[in-house]
């Protein structure tokens, strides 16, 4: 006899009268899905009852059909050749259960066992094995994570996306609700061989479409990359790259019509997400791209992580110690919340991690580093050990106006006659010393094996930073030296707008250049003003004094900027 399944929508209801559905873990547009447990083998199961694009018609049920149901097999329905058939042809049921065991061998472990599916007019359900952990919507609805842990589970879903699409399938409904991932960082993917062909509409989780979706024209291996990037972002955002709108065609149009805001606080992964983010499909950046890019952050990270303590210390918004600051290093979190990236050593090196770039840190921009120089504007105080390039360095006293420094350096903090008012002498372990606002301090301190280090300076509920950096590794011309980091800059620093023409500079007799840049975006615009200059030997200094960028130009400004220019001293060699 014919049977119409209909729609469960109740806990302790029976599916094709085998399956007690027992909580729902996740409910979004077209796709609702339930922990449950298989009443003839008292197995746990997960069941998604998904709204497919086929014909209403009817799923029969024989005595051989239930014959299989009982013996644990697929209710796929031998019984007969009635049931949906998607743009292909082929059945619903057929085309899941024979890419299941197709991506199941080509990505074991990855990939939830499809244990039955059940069709029913305009939906199916699908009843697979409980993956470890939850669905990733429960992740993203507590806030951000750091960027760490959004490049782990990226290259997670990517290893799945990249077996699937090697072997001519591609996913078409992607979203958080078909990746599930535990506190250990396993990630399992569902979800796939529900869309009949590439051209298919998409029906469940708009918000994830790709452009090309949106429009009607289908999505292959290009439109699953989007979604990835959009759970990325949304996963070091806190916020979706698109709202859902509440309606399938509200949300389908904002997804193709408006335009997407620069990630603020994915560090490194920024590139990665923005390049995966791109409207046309062809431009977006390949699979292999992708996973260079998230391999790095990884590899940094672990090297990070075994790397001794004392030569980068970094201590927690209280100053509770160390482990306080490296778990908040590998959470991806920099002091005041604000996401950061990290220092990474290669060949020696202090490089700008970025997509697939590594460029020298040269000029002020720190590996892996914020390179806006704000990244470590502090809502508290915070101390740093200031971690020192072997051997001492004679402090160089501070003079005002550019005159050459006395002979008898002032205690430090002291102010000298001639800074502005409000204005003292800092004098750094590493030697330099400049004039800063009353009440700055080092908010954080960075070095590197190559003896290059950076210290930003800042104040609780002040809004500015001056980072200083010392680099070892600079070429003979300050100009060329701001032109090859301006790259790494401007892929890595959401809202990056360079102001003006990089200039040559001659300060206190030493070669040097000036280039300013816009970063963020709305409230959080910020402008960097960046100096940069040699003082022999591939060395060299820079400052980077970074504002509101409603503030810039202002008297105040320019007066601050003024002090930290004449004061500056390098150490004395």
């Amino acid at each position: 006899m014919a049977m119409v399944v209909t729609v469960h929508d109740s806990a302790g209801e029976l599916v094709a009268g085998r399956y007690l559905l027992l909580e729902v873990v996740l409910r979004e547009e077209g796709r609702t899905c339930w922990l449950g447990q298989d009443s003839a083998l008292c197995r746990p199961v997960v069941l998604t009852w998904t709204r497919v694009a086929a014909p209403n018609l009817v799923r029969e049920e024989s005595a051989a059909g239930t014959e299989e149901a009982e013996a644990g097999q697929s209710l796929r329905g031998e019984t007969g050749q009635t049931g949906q058939t998607g743009e292909t042809g082929e059945r619903v049921a057929d085309r899941i259960l024979r890419v299941a065991r197709l991506l199941g061998a080509a990505c074991p472990g990855r990939m939830a066992a499809v244990l039955d599916v059940i069709e029913e007019p305009g939906a199916v359900w699908t009843v697979t094995e409980r993956p470890p952990g939850a669905p990733l919507t429960g992740l993203l609805s507590g806030g951000p994570v750091g960027h760490v842990r959004a490049a782990r589970i990226g290259l997670g879903v990517l290893d799945v996306l990249a077996a699937a699409h090697a072997e001519g399938v591609s996913h078409g409904e992607l979203g958080p609700g078909q990746v599930w991932t535990d506190e250990f960082g396993t990630v399992t993917v569902t979800g796939f061989g529900r869309t009949g062909s590439d051209e298919a509409p998409r029906l469940t989780a708009p918000a994830y479409a790709s452009p090309e979706q949106a429009r009607g024209e289908g999505g292959a291996a290009a439109a699953d990359l989007w979604a990835l990037g959009a759970m990325m972002y949304e996963m070091t955002e806190g916020r979706p790259a698109v709202r859902d709108r509440g309606r399938l065609d509200a949300t389908l149009r904002a997804v193709d019509r408006l335009p997407i805001r620069a990630p603020l606080r994915a560090g490194p992964l920024a590139p990665a997400v923005q390049g995966l983010l791109r409207w046309d499909p062809l431009e977006r950046i390949p699979e292999a791209v992708v996973r260079e890019a998230l391999t790095r952050i990884l590899r940094q990270d672990l090297e990070e992580s075994e790397a001794p303590e004392a030569p980068t210390p970094f201590f927690g918004p209280d100053g509770d110690g160390p482990d306080r600051g490296r778990d908040a290093r590998r959470a991806g979190r920099a002091r005041g919340g604000r996401l950061v990236g990290r220092p990474a050593l290669l060949g020696g090196a202090l490089v700008a991690t970025v997509a697939v770039l590594a460029a020298l840190a040269v000029m002020g921009a720190l590996p892996g580093g914020d390179t806006t120089g704000t990244s470590a504007s502090p809502s508290a105080p915070s101390r740093s050990t200031g971690a020192l390039p072997p051997g001492p360095v004679p402090t160089a006293p501070v003079a005002p106006s550019g005159r050459a420094p006395s002979a008898s350096p002032s205690p430090s903090g002291s102010t000298s006659g001639g800074l502005p008012a409000g204005f003292t002498t800092y004098r750094a372990p590493q030697g330099f010393s400049v004039a800063l606002p009353r009440g700055w301090r080092p908010v954080d301190t960075q070095s590197s094996g190559d003896l290059s280090y950076r210290v930003t300076l800042g104040a609780s509920g002040d809004p500015r930073t001056l980072a200083v950096t010392y680099s070892t590794q600079l070429g003979p011309d300050p100009v060329a030296v701001w032109s090859d980091l301006e790259p790494a800059l401007r892929a890595g620093t959401a809202g990056y707008q360079r102001v003006g023409a990089i200039r040559a500079v001659s300060y206190r007799g030493m070669k040097g250049a000036d280039m300013e840049w816009y970063s963020g975006s709305g409230d959080e615009r910020l402008r960097t003003f960046g100096r940069g200059f040699l003082v022999g030997g591939h060395r060299g200094f820079s400052l980077r004094w970074t504002t509101p960028a409603a503030d810039r130009g202002t008297a105040a400004d320019r007066r601050a900027l003024d002090a930290v220019l004449t004061s500056f001293r390098p150490p004395v060699s």
